[in-house]
């Protein structure tokens, strides 16, 4: 059966539209108007003033039990996974063909040191050291199901690193082979490597030092769109990011108590350590946003402080709280991670595209976080039934597992930095 959207507003993926009414069928958006499109036997959905949007796109999460199941339970219906090894990615992909779930990507394992990030908490996992060993690398990334290649820069010395040629053959590599490239950096002078080297995506922002603004502009004039996953450096850095989810009724309501424990248990800290402060991560988004560079809405779920789905609305806030207008802010949700990662059949609303629709009370364009007040979540057509994601007893373990994995982690860096 057909459904049809009226009395509704539309944000396209780039966007406000004039149309009040969306249709669609079998999967496919077929028709928006001005005036009700609604034909005879649709099922007719009164928007009621709110908003409908194309389904948002989280581009940085690690997958984990139970990640698409509740990524799509908060509107998104794509999530981009930024390293989890082939077994976590063919199962995800398998159960991604049931439209109860959002969809999904993968890089697999990205590309790093013997012994380097994020070694502490994946391994073992392949490791390359050398310039000639990249075709080889990516090839068998390609051959495990992986949709593009994750590299990790260099990490202001803590960790063994990729040298900057065998980067570059990496991209190089990669590029040849049709793969976007997404770097991982942590510092601004892995920045401007991955800069050099010619990727295509950064994710997170450095806030080691503040950025040259020549950087700046050379990450605009390449067209290198970055992913600077607020919603985990607010916590890693000492702000109450994961209390700001579970406190907002809004999303509390469908996060369930595992989540919600998890959110307000807080974030392990280097204690002794002076953090910089969360202000200069604003301040480098507000300046690349100001330069004209692409922005992505990730998360780094689950890392602490952030939960599958829900701190995608938070994401979106703190590009706001930027000076991100909230348009730029919402694109950078659909129809801009539709681009940079070729997804031609979502993230717009538009004739012929996926039928991955969200429908909000309220207008976000006027206030972002009225994202968060779901009505409706249709994926390729198929309505969601939106229900808080109960964990079983073996997702929990393992969402435990991945918790205690980020602890040693934290304690490693903090023994390294002591020994400097």
């Amino acid at each position: 059966m057909a459904t049809t959207i009226v009395n509704a507003k539309v944000f396209d993926g780039t966007a406000a539209r004039d149309w009040t009414s969306v249709r669609f069928d079998d999967g496919l958006i077929t028709d928006c108007s001005t005036t009700s499109t609604a034909r005879d036997g649709d099922e007719v959905v009164d928007a009621a003033g709110g908003t409908v949007l194309p389904g948002l796109v989280d581009t940085h999460v690690h997958l984990a039990p139970g990640a698409l199941a509740q990524s799509l339970t908060f509107g998104v219906t794509t999530v981009l996974d930024m390293f989890s090894k082939p077994d976590m990615v063919a199962e995800s992909k398998e159960r991604a063909t049931s439209s109860d779930v959002a969809d999904v990507r993968s890089s697999g394992i990205g590309a790093t040191a013997p012994d380097g990030h994020p070694s502490l908490m994946y391994a073992p996992f392949p490791t390359l050291t050398a310039p000639d060993q990249a075709e080889r690398f990516v090839a068998d990334r390609i051959a495990e199901g992986s949709d593009y290649l994750k590299v990790f820069s260099g990490t202001g010395g803590l960790w063994p690193s990729l040298d900057a040629d065998t980067i570059r053959a990496l991209v190089t590599a990669a590029h040849a082979r049709g793969l976007v490239v997404i770097a991982h950096v942590s510092s601004t002078a892995g920045l401007e490597e991955v800069v050099a080297a010619g990727v295509d995506v950064v994710a997170h922002v450095p806030v080691d030092a503040d950025l040259d603004q020549a950087l700046v502009e050379r990450l605009a004039e390449a067209g290198i769109a970055v992913g600077p996953t607020l919603a985990t450096i607010e916590n890693t850095l000492g702000e109450p990011g994961g209390a700001a989810v579970a406190g907002d009724p809004r999303l509390a309501e469908a996060l369930g108590d595992t989540w919600t424990r998890r959110l307000a248990s807080g974030v392990p800290v280097m204690r002794g350590r002076v953090l910089p402060p969360y202000s200069r991560a604003e301040d480098t988004v507000r300046r690349l946003a100001d330069a004209g560079v692409t922005l992505l809405a990730g998360t780094d779920a689950p890392n602490p402080g952030t939960v599958f789905g829900a701190s995608l609305h938070r994401e979106l806030e703190l590009l706001v709280r930027c000076g991100v207008a909230p348009a730029r802010a919402l694109a950078a949700a659909t129809a801009e991670p539709a681009r940079v990662f070729g997804l031609a059949d979502r993230g717009r609303v538009a004739v012929g595209l996926r039928a991955d629709l969200v429908l909000v009370a309220g207008d976000p364009l006027a206030d972002i976080t009225a994202t968060r007040a779901i009505e409706r979540i249709w994926r390729a057509g198929t309505p969601c039934d939106r229900r808080s994601f109960v964990a079983s007893a073996a997702e929990a373990a393992q969402l435990d597992a991945f918790d205690a994995q980020v602890a040693k982690a934290v304690a490693a860096v903090r023994a390294r930095r002591s020994v400097r």
